[in-house]
């Protein structure tokens, strides 16, 4: 709401203005009294004034004096003139100050309410336009990082992509690389104190370790960080100077590599195990990372480190080429589950195996086979617009991974059972298991983030899922609004807080996500029928 401060040396005019204007009705719900423009200055130190209504003459500093400090000092604030001297060149000098408006006394009683009435409209129309700008700057924002986590996640688990096409979608994103440049891959996992911590925890962790990373590599290099799909950070680094060598990318990149390690031990108190991997060519992006996730996985969650492949880590032997060839043969798995030929990629895992049995690959070799069968599992799962950990958590878990990788028969049988789960799950897209699934996240995904400002689309990048689609099966399923239930969880929590806490009306609204208090005020009003504060005063 609004707070108003009146200005003049002779009192009875303030006292005036205070007892016999209907505050309440232009919406101002403070009034704030000064006998002087110092003691104005000290009021307004010390609360948030939203107008000043001031004589112009006063003993020592003037009203004109006071306008053109307020104006240095709080911008924001709209100031009226007030004064019986109707001198040209005091309006003149209002004018100047970029003054509200000007006012001649004796005071007009509907003059005065109309100017105070124009100032508010004015302030109020200002704070419309800043929620806007921050509501889509927040929601750009908000809608990168998921498009970035969305793209990395389609680059890791294979997805095909033009370099070109691909490019565009890295400027689009705002993502300083190169498709056609060298890269290197980090892949890291969490350890130490950090394996204690719950999710939201973790998450913090991650946004910590992102920062320390772009800050520690960013004066050399081009940093793409984010959370990979198999529950590891993964940070994709390329050389500013484009017209680098491959070696000088290998060179330079040890020294702030072990400093990253180190800063992420001092400053976060936990450890990171790092794989590096060979400088690659992007179209061998979804190769680097299934070699250096095995790597990872293969150290052990206990041995924390920094591991720098080199280019014979992974050399296969004739008979394990073989076997893999037939995994990498098209059409390859992720195409076949793509198009829901269910039979066909039955047969091609049977090949698959089959051929691995025969040449008995080694332990590395069979975690490759894992990682390119989960990637096409996940892939085509979250395309459709499911959490893949949630049809079968165990073997996308990377610990309970080493249980699957002991022999090719173990693998076989997870891998044929989960293809079986795939189908008919994905099979009953459009059934009302896989919508009450949906309307479970979102409604998880509402409750769990108050406090910030969501958006419809927000929620569908995050459910993979197209907005109007979205809309439309949680109204079939919920009989409310998607819009409408994310609106009635803020003023339920809004509700609590102020019936069972002393927090201020401005700290509520930071809480559920708000820009302003009067945004935040219109919003309650609108679904109760009743401002916050008379809510809290009845209550």
């Amino acid at each position: 709401m609004i707070d108003i401060l009146l200005v003049d040396d002779e009192t009875y005019v303030t006292e005036s203005l205070e007892l016999t204007i209907p505050w309440g009705e232009l919406g101002v719900t403070t009034v704030f009294r000064a006998a002087s423009a110092k003691e104005a200055l000290a009021i307004m130190e010390e609360n948030a004034v939203d107008i000043v209504v001031t004589d112009i003459r006063m003993p020592g500093m003037s009203g004109l004096d006071l306008v053109a400090e307020v104006s240095t000092r709080w911008s924001h604030i709209r100031c009226i003139l007030l004064t019986g001297h109707s001198d040209f060149e005091y309006a003149k000098k209002a004018i100047q100050l970029q003054a509200a408006d000007y006012i001649l006394k004796p005071v007009n009683d509907d003059e005065f309410m109309a100017s105070v009435s124009a100032a508010i409209t004015s302030l109020r129309d200002e704070w419309d336009e800043f929620d806007k700008y921050h509501r889509l700057l927040y929601s750009r924002k908000s809608d990168y990082k998921i498009l970035r986590e969305n793209l990395m996640h389609d680059l890791l688990l294979g997805r095909e992509i033009t370099a070109r096409a691909l490019g565009e979608q890295l400027q689009q994103y705002e993502i300083q690389l190169e498709p056609e440049q060298p890269a290197v891959m980090m892949l890291i996992r969490l350890a130490g104190r950090f394996s204690s911590m719950d999710q939201q925890s973790l998450d913090l962790m991650d946004f910590a370790v992102g920062n320390i990373a772009e800050e520690v590599f960013g004066p050399q290099f081009n940093v793409w960080f984010g959370h990979g799909p198999h529950e590891c950070l993964v940070m994709l680094i390329q050389h500013q100077n484009l017209n680098g060598a491959e070696a000088m990318i290998l060179n330079e990149i040890k020294e702030p590599t072990a400093t990253f390690r180190e800063h992420v031990i001092r400053y976060l108190q936990g450890d990171i195990s790092m794989v590096v991997t060979q400088p690659f060519a992007f179209e061998e992006l979804t190769t680097a990372y299934r070699r250096g996730l095995g790597s990872l996985v293969l150290t052990g969650p206990e041995e924390n480190m920094i591991q720098y492949l080199d280019a014979n880590t992974t050399k296969r032997s004739d008979n394990d080429a073989q076997a893999l060839d037939e995994l990498y043969k098209p059409p390859v798995l992720p195409q076949l589950l793509e198009t829901k030929q269910w039979e066909a990629a039955a047969r091609k895992l049977e090949a698959v195996f089959d051929e691995a049995e025969r040449v008995r690959l080694s332990r590395e070799h069979v975690y490759e086979m894992y990682l390119s069968v989960t990637n096409a599992f996940m892939y085509i799962a979250h395309k459709q617009g499911h959490l893949v950990h949630e049809i079968d958590h165990a073997g996308f878990d990377l610990l309970l991974a080493h249980q699957l990788i002991q022999s090719p028969e173990k693998l076989r049988r997870w891998a044929t059972e989960m293809l079986t789960k795939l189908q008919e799950e994905l099979s009953d897209q459009e059934g009302t298991q896989s919508r009450r699934h949906v309307i479970k996240q979102v409604q998880e995904l509402v409750t769990r983030e108050t406090g910030q400002e969501l958006s419809v689309k927000m929620i569908a990048d995050k459910v993979y899922l197209h907005p109007v689609y979205l809309s439309k099966i949680y109204k079939a399923e919920t009989g409310e609004g998607l819009g409408d239930y994310m609106i009635r969880m803020r003023m339920e929590r809004a509700l609590y807080l102020l019936k069972n806490t002393n927090k201020k009306i401005y700290e509520i609204t930071s809480e559920l996500g708000y820009q302003n208090p009067q945004y935040f005020s219109k919003m309650f009003k609108k679904h109760y029928g009743m401002t916050p504060n008379e809510y809290r005063d009845q209550s």
